[in-house]
């Protein structure tokens, strides 16, 4: 806490100079992780925008320069409106992570703990590492280790070939013994035949014994040199060891030096804070984000949280589905935890995830025979059953059909989509038509308003995604690990400012119509109202709008139509 005292002492408080009256302070403060920003938030973070397009202070890459090869960098940013001890108004910025290579600059809050500091021990045992390193990179490198890793390959693969031919000459001569045995049966006295049986029999066992002879001079051929590798293998297994200890000795020592405040100025340690969660270690850059920042200032400093914003500015990441400009929640995997203990006894706006959005809601019947039905699931309306909320499409068919058998839903859809769902009233229908969804025979088409004008008529969309580890139910873009998702799109018209789309997913990923739409990689327009991956709006504007599929009964192929609300 010293330090973050010490640090802590410039003034980052940034009073608002306009008139108050036409603002209402907010009752409660921001539930971080699902909101939309306060008027006053607002204020603040276009004051802060304003700084960062005209500022000098300092230079960072946030958008590709012509003739540089340095890559642009985005970077969040956060603003906390904050109120003093005498009642004036302000706020409070910070920046995630670091900004122009510094943890340091006017205008932005000090980081929690600052590891860059020169004689902290982060520093130093960093360049404890780094040595041990460049000890390691010598040892890997060094020609006599190099010589003799080359020479044990060989002698091994030559030992290989060697065994091999010979076991391949004892297996010739085992038959060649077996074509003499059976003639010696058929021509040869008993007498005669024994003598030949007991040749034979000789005859094999010295040639297993030749074998077992030979592999054992291999073997300590091969030792000799395996100790001669392991003289420096043993060296660099010892450099190893000593630097994944002085790594996790060192990761052990940040975490508790990163402490962090609540409103009562309670501490708890990085370590602690995540200790109870899952995985019991805090993910790589934990406590690094503006969120935290903002809120440990302003609790060392007995200014009051009235609301929080955070916004991406610059470059979108590779992975990240992230707009320059718009504002963003908090993420669930680094500072869900921490603002849970920072935030714990302040009044804040409720849960939105804890409030049914189906509450009063019905689910329109398009067409139902006695084997199946397809319905309209409204927007804002689960599938399934989720964690907190029970209501959904599956529950509302459930009590509808009480003697239904099998699992009912046989495929689903985002919980903001609204659109058109496939019942099997029956287990053998419900098998047949989820076929026909792993046959990708079924076809759909989705209708989408999207924000900005889309370059093209249409095409297809390559974009394997995966959940977001650290920001759940989020989807990144990745190459290495994500799951293949193709998606066929067609332009319907255009506005000004708008795009009217059909998706037609060839793939049924997660998140997929949304992160296709809102990628840099994809359409680079999100969906209008998409509350992950653009802005949030009343409704999320993408709609199942028809379905394709064959009867399992009749085998009449059927198609299913529900023009959207938009």
């Amino acid at each position: 806490m010293k330090q973050q005292q010490e640090l802590g002492q410039e003034n980052c408080f940034i009073p608002f100079e306009e008139s108050m009256d036409s603002y209402v302070l907010p009752e409660k403060f921001t539930f971080p992780f699902y909101y939309e920003p306060h008027p006053l938030s607002l204020l603040a973070a276009t004051k802060l925008q304003g700084y960062l397009e005209t500022q000098s202070d300092w230079e960072h890459n946030f958008y590709p320069k012509e003739g540089e090869t340095e890559p642009a960098i985005g970077k969040m940013f956060g603003v906390l409106v904050v109120q003093t001890k005498d009642n004036r108004l302000g706020y409070l910025a910070a920046f995630s992570g670091k900004l122009a290579n510094e943890n340091h600059h006017s205008m932005f809050v000090p980081p929690v703990f600052d590891m860059l500091k020169d004689d902290s021990f982060f520093v130093t045992g960093v360049k404890v590492i780094n040595k041990i390193n460049q000890s390691i990179k010598a040892l890997e490198e060094n020609l006599d280790y190099l010589a003799y890793k080359d020479y044990l390959k060989a002698e091994t693969e030559l030992v290989d070939l060697r065994l091999a031919f010979k076991r391949q000459q004892m297996k010739q001569d085992k038959n060649r013994r077996k074509a003499e045995r059976t003639a010696g049966k058929a021509s040869l006295s008993p007498e005669a035949f024994k003598v030949l049986e007991q040749s034979l029999k000789d005859e094999s066992l010295g040639h297993q014994y030749y074998y077992k002879q030979t592999v054992k001079f291999w073997k300590e051929r091969l030792a000799r040199t395996q100790a001669g590798l392991d003289v420096y293998q043993d060296e660099l297994d010892a450099l190893k060891e000593a630097r994944k200890t002085k790594s996790a000795g060192i990761q052990k020592q940040l975490f508790n030096q990163y402490v962090f405040l609540n409103h009562k100025k309670e501490e708890k340690s990085l370590y602690d804070i995540f200790l109870p969660t899952i995985n019991d270690v805090p993910p790589a850059g934990a406590g690094e984000c503006a969120a935290p920042k903002l809120l440990q200032y302003a609790f060392l400093h007995d200014l009051k949280p009235v609301a929080l914003a955070e916004f991406w500015w610059g470059e979108s990441p590779k992975s990240e589905i992230r707009k320059h400009g718009y504002f963003y929640p908090a993420c669930r995997g680094k500072c869900e935890p921490i603002l849970g203990h920072m935030l714990g006894g302040l009044p804040m706006d409720d849960n939105p995830m804890l409030t049914n959005p189906a509450e009063g809601k019905t689910i329109e019947i398009i067409y139902e025979d006695d084997d199946l039905l397809v319905v309209n699931k409204p927007a804002d309306f689960f599938s399934v059953p989720g964690i907190h909320i029970k209501d959904s499409v599956l529950l509302r068919m459930k009590q509808r059909y009480p003697n239904a058998t099998g699992p009912l839903t046989v495929h689903r859809l985002d919980m903001s989509t609204s659109g058109l769902m496939l019942i099997a009233k029956k287990k053998e229908i419900h098998k047949s038509l989820q076929y026909q969804f792993i046959k990708r025979t079924i076809k759909k088409r989705y209708v989408a308003l999207l924000d900005g004008c889309v370059v093209g008529d249409g095409g297809f969309i390559d974009l394997p995604h995966r959940v977001d580890l650290e920001d759940r139910p989020r989807q990144i873009v990745c190459f290495e690990h994500g799951k293949n998702a193709r998606t066929k799109w067609e332009v319907i018209e255009r506005s000004k400012e708008q795009t009217r789309v059909y998706f037609y997913p060839i793939t049924g990923r997660t998140h997929q119509l949304r992160v296709h739409a809102a990628h840099p990689m994809g359409l680079n327009k999100p969906i209008v109202g998409d509350d992950l991956y653009g802005k949030k709006g009343k409704r999320l504007l993408l709609h199942a709008e028809s379905i394709e599929f064959e009867h399992p009964v009749t085998r009449e192929k059927m198609r299913v139509q529900a023009d959207p609300e938009f």
